[in-house]
């Protein structure tokens, strides 16, 4: 699953006099300094009471919530109303802060809260248009059921809000008001439904590589394309379902059937060709996606930095392999680390399940959204990673003063105005125009207004005149069931009634696994994934030619699936879900390419071999497992290169014997992926253009449309990357890994060749690039970590700093003291299955991890075991904040309870909830 964070980048300079204000009301409020009662009392204020009685407006009956020692709450209610009202307003106890910040994100009201900074990215989410479609689902679409839930829900936040003044509900509003005047709104349905578009957004797929194989046509040739972006290594790395084949007479997929070759299933543009690719035309549609990209950088990504590929493992083993006799399953999404944690732990209960309370689940839940996302209940559990499919589609137009082309005729464009209401400043009002496909994106950026002159495209192509606009059309902005889906996964009770809820689950795509307590085990691919009349989605197609146009969406019936398989168990961690030659519809050319799948079908194939049975402590073992990949095919080569410079010598024997694992206090692990680092940005980033490096990454380059030899007329020009670090490229993920395997194996390739400097003299073999890579990487780490080897320790690189997501991440230091938390150092690495991820492209820091961990016991549900990144709390002073991240970074589990006996033996704090 979901820049890393859910409220306003904080980059911008007019911030700062408002920011230092709001050092001087933290201060006050967290008594630094000052240590008087008043202080210590404000903080408090905002305490969610755990004890006692409270009356509930429009609650039916009494309904219990039971703390356990972490704050986790589990709540017992009589009916399915009263559960989810009581849901409410437990959330808005502990959360209601963020789950306020988020829906100003979804609705694109940022600057109602932050001011004028914020305006640039309310405009891109108004063009989205998020709250609108997630009013229409509401309106139009969901269940009466599902609407009555979210009500209910919002009436619970809104109990909690009732009479009581802001800086009592948390600490962050005594900030805003010195200088806002901001009132908190009641909660809606609507709030709560919006929040699936955000996710929805994170999760889109495919659609920065489309924008980035664009852009790379400025440098690079369509064959040098090509070799970043390799087809998916099937031979090597298995995808999640390896039989099965969609019935010609049924339409229907049957997970037992033979695969065979189908016609049709990847077809389509190749970098180079068609809109997008490079003819020697020119370069202004990459100087437009690139102003685009810059914007897409600036929109609050609430998972995390889409670019570099989001991420999770979920696996499933039968009961014949395990310790128990019944299935376990294991799930930890890779998202952005936020603070408070994207997930909030939570048991729903009805005290006797019936046909009029059906609900009996426990496990994760999403702070202003009711129901559990992932987790179990009495009969069955499930987990989710992201499926990836290729659900957006950027489409070029030709735009002019009455509409945009299509087939040689002028179609009007759908308008609207937005006005953007601004804390301390003046409303912006804003004309958002779309196309039959979607919203003219490039319309929310300074940049595009004036498109290049010569965009590459084909000769066919009409007009160019002033340029290209760019829509996008996606799946998410159409209104869809997913909430539906929620609920129905809450209560479902087998393998036919998960498969129905699934079936709602249109967006995001989702890879689904399953385990019951009758010992079966399932996988589903659900999704609304569009069927394209022609092209691929791997580069932006032309508007102005409809047979580009989507023709429908891939029926649910042939989504793939798996139940019960004969190898006894299933693996989802973002690899390919199918091999796309033997599946009529294309689902992605752009998956994970399986680095951290097939290291966990390896370990539980070793453990199971001979008769080996798998524990559950063994599912957490395999969780924290950080082996790292690109080692075992590099360092062997490393380690044969003839270095004579002591100093880097001394660094190469850190790799002898060492065994690719990367735990916080190796030395090998450091100096490995520091060279690994340097490696990418010799053979690779330095040939990639400006918008896809990283900023403050200055090289001297060729003008891009420099001819013939460097002289003075066509002198090299200082060139300075212009991307996020988090989102650079090379990234170092698993892409990369594929991207260099084959070169291994090639002494003379052109990625080895590179340009001499002061220091170094050019190279032109993978030997030479690799010493160069090899003393560069010596250097770095001398700087960071000191001339002695012998102290360096890859946690001392790899830092998690967990920051909170509004006012904690930017400003002065003190302000960060106040409301972050860490560092701590960590192992693991990109692509291990303990996935703390690093951009390669932008330094060491950890940008993704695995944003939870549990293992689930199927049937003996007290036995599971769960953690959270932080806490349940989102107050920066409450002994809940981040209780639980030291467990967390050591690899723990807690107990998690779920019977009655369990959870009251847990229970540390009961507060009952009257009518």
């Amino acid at each position: 699953m979901p820049s890393n964070t859910t409220a306003p980048p904080a980059k911008k300079k007019g911030r700062r006099a408002r920011l230092i204000l709001l050092v001087l009301v933290l201060a006050l409020v967290a008594g630094v300094g000052f240590g008087g009662f008043w202080g210590v009392s404000t903080v408090r204020a905002s305490f969610p009471q755990t004890t006692g009685e409270i009356r509930l407006d429009r609650l039916s009956g009494e309904v219990e919530v039971k703390r356990d020692a972490n704050g986790v709450p589990q709540i017992y209610a009589d009916n399915e109303t009263d559960l989810f009202r009581a849901q409410g307003y437990v959330q808005a106890q502990d959360r209601f802060y963020e789950m306020d910040v988020r829906r100003h994100v979804t609705a694109g009201r940022l600057s109602e809260m932050f001011g004028e900074s914020q305006v640039e990215t309310d405009s891109f989410l108004r063009t989205l248009g998020w709250r609108r479609v997630a009013q229409q689902e509401y309106d139009k679409v969901l269940s009466a059921e599902t609407k009555k839930y979210l009500q209910a829900y919002a009436e619970g936040v809104n109990a909690y809000l009732k009479d009581r003044a802001p800086a009592d509900i948390s600490v962050e509003y005594a900030a805003l008001a010195l200088t806002n005047d901001y009132a908190i709104e009641p909660w809606t349905p609507v709030d709560s439904v919006a929040w699936l578009k955000a996710m929805a957004w994170d999760l889109r797929g495919n659609m920065q590589d489309e924008i980035d194989r664009s852009l790379m046509t400025s440098r690079l040739s369509a064959s040098q394309i090509k070799q970043l972006y390799p087809e998916y290594p099937y031979a090597l790395h298995q995808p999640i379902v390896s039989k099965g084949a969609v019935d010609e007479d049924s339409g229907t997929f049957d997970p037992k059937a033979e695969a065979g070759e189908a016609d049709g299933a990847t077809t389509g543009e190749t970098p180079g060709n068609g809109p997008g690719g490079s003819d020697g035309s020119g370069q202004g549609i990459e100087s437009q996606l690139g102003a685009l990209s810059e914007v897409l950088d600036g929109i609050p990504a609430l998972l995390g930095p889409n670019g570099n590929g989001i991420g999770s493992n979920s696996w499933v083993v039968s009961g014949d392999y395990t310790t128990s006799g019944k299935p376990l399953l294991a799930n930890d999404p890779h998202l952005a680390p936020q603070l408070p944690s994207l997930w909030y732990q939570m048991g729903l209960h009805c005290r006797s399940v019936s046909a009029t309370c059906r609900y009996d689940v426990s496990g994760y839940t999403f702070s202003g959204m009711p129901g559990v996302i992932i987790g179990h209940n009495d009969k069955i559990a499930w987990g989710l990673t992201n499926l990836g499919a290729d659900v957006t589609d950027l489409y070029l137009e030709k735009i002019g003063p009455d509409g945009y082309l299509v087939d040689g005729k002028v179609k009007p464009f759908t308008v609207r105005e937005e006005t953007i209401k601004v804390a301390g400043g003046s409303d912006r009002t804003i004309t958002v125009r779309s196309t039959e496909r979607g919203p003219l994106v490039s319309d929310r950026s300074s940049e595009l207004e004036k498109v290049g002159q010569k965009a590459p495209v084909g000769n066919s192509a009409p007009d160019r005149g002033t340029g290209y606009g760019v829509s996008l059309q996606w799946t998410a902005l159409q209104p869809g069931k997913s909430m539906d889906a929620i609920f129905a996964l809450d209560r479902a009770k087998d393998f036919t009634t998960f498969r129905a809820a699934a079936k709602n689950f249109e967006v995001p795509s989702q890879n689904l696994i399953y385990a019951d307590t009758e010992g079966h085990i399932g996988y589903q691919s659900p999704g609304k994934i569009p069927q394209r009349s022609k092209g691929d989605g791997a580069l932006p197609a032309p508007g102005w030619d409809s047979t580009y146009k989507w023709k429908g969406y891939i029926p649910f019936e042939q989504l793939p699936y798996e139940y019960d398989p004969e190898r006894g168990y299933i693996v989802t961690a973002n690899q390919a879900v199918i091999d796309q030659k033997t599946y009529p519809d294309l689902l992605t050319k752009d998956w994970g390419y399986g680095s951290r799948s097939q290291r966990i079908n390896d370990l539980i194939e070793s453990k199971t071999k001979d008769g080996g049975k798998i524990s559950p402590d063994d599912m957490r073992t395999m969780q924290t497992d950080n082996r790292s990949e690109i080692a075992t095919l590099l360092n062997p080569l490393l380690l044969k290169i003839d270095i004579s410079d002591p100093y880097v010598r001394e660094a190469q024997k850190l790799l002898e014997g060492w065994d690719y694992t990367q735990e916080p206090d190796s030395a090998a692990a450091a100096y490995f992926n520091a060279v690994w680092r340097n490696v990418l940005k010799l053979a690779f980033g330095d040939k990639l253009p400006k918008e896809l490096r990283a900023e403050g990454d200055c090289i001297n380059v060729r003008p891009a449309d420099a001819t013939g030899p460097v002289d003075e007329q066509n002198k090299l020009v200082r060139e300075c990357g212009q991307r996020d670090p988090d989102s650079a490229q090379p990234d170092g993920g698993d892409r990369w890994y594929e991207v260099v395997r084959p070169l291994l194996k090639q002494e003379k390739n052109e990625w080895w060749v590179t340009p001499g400097n002061r220091t170094d003299q050019a190279t032109e073999t993978r030997d030479q690039l690799l010493a160069r890579a090899m003393k560069d990487a010596r250097w770095e780490l001398t700087a960071k970590l000191g001339k002695d080897v012998s102290t360096w320790s890859w946690g001392r690189l790899h830092q998690l700093t967990l920051k909170n997501q509004t006012l904690g991440t930017a400003g002065p230091d003190v302000v960060q003291q106040l409301l972050n938390r860490g560092p701590w150092n960590l192992g693991g690495g990109e692509a291990a299955v303990d996935a703390t991820g690093w951009n390669a492209a932008g330094g060491y820091e950890v940008i993704w991890v695995p944003s939870m961990r549990m293992v689930v016991n199927v049937g003996d549900w007290d036995k599971s075991r769960w953690i959270n990144l932080t806490g349940a709390s989102g107050h920066a002073f409450h002994s809940h904040y981040t209780d639980q991240t030291d467990a967390w970074a050591k690899g723990d589990l807690f107990d998690w309870a779920y019977g009655k006996a369990a959870v009251d033996a847990a229970t540390k704090d009961t507060l009952v909830l009257k009518p």
